[in-house]
């Protein structure tokens, strides 16, 4: 409360709800402004006033995060290869759009060569593993790829992975619909 019990502009201001009250306080503000600069800033306080507006409520609608967790990932393998276990984060094998796929290889395990139908970067979570260009897989021709480096697969190249020196978590990101063709000789 102001002088002689009056509400002031803050109490007026308080009590709206939300994003109203930073509606109330860019509407206020640029009506003390053009007072004091006159009418030749009007149309450049409006746009401002506009973009205040629209950005107080975009702020104030804005979701919170949600993370998804290592302990939410659901994993599985093939049943052949007991030394890999693939995740989807986020996305799906037959969905169209972006994924990430979150893939563990245990001490020594290997990923013979195989296609994707689209392009995949692949980020290395933890260890390191040995990735190879071609269609045999030839341990001679991998190229160590440690924590925090990144490969890229083009779309349709054979390419292998192996857990040389011990486990391995890597994560992949493409663009859906995808799969994996593996080579068979």
């Amino acid at each position: 409360m102001g002088n002689y019990g009056l509400p002031t502009r803050a109490d007026q201001i308080n009590g709206l709800p939300g994003g109203l009250n930073a509606i109330k306080t860019v509407a206020h503000s640029m009506k003390v402004l053009s007072h004091c600069w006159g009418q030749s800033m009007k149309p450049l306080l409006t746009f401002i006033a506009l973009c205040s507006i629209v950005s107080c409520v975009a702020v104030a609608d804005a979701p919170a995060p949600a993370p998804i967790v290592p302990d939410q990932l659901t994993w599985a393998g093939p049943p052949d290869n007991p030394a890999l276990k693939g995740a989807w984060v986020q996305g799906a094998e037959q969905k169209t759009g972006p994924y990430l796929l979150r893939v563990k290889l245990a001490a020594g395990g290997k990923i013979p060569p195989h296609t994707h139908p689209d392009e995949r970067s692949s980020t290395v979570l933890a260890g390191t593993i040995y990735v190879g260009f071609g269609d045999t897989f030839d341990e001679t021709k991998v190229v160590a790829v440690p924590t925090g480096a990144v490969y890229v697969a083009p779309a349709n190249v054979p390419h292998y992975v192996w857990a040389k020196q011990g486990a391995a978590v890597y994560q992949e990101a493409g663009t859906g619909p995808t799969g994996t063709a593996f080579i068979r000789h």
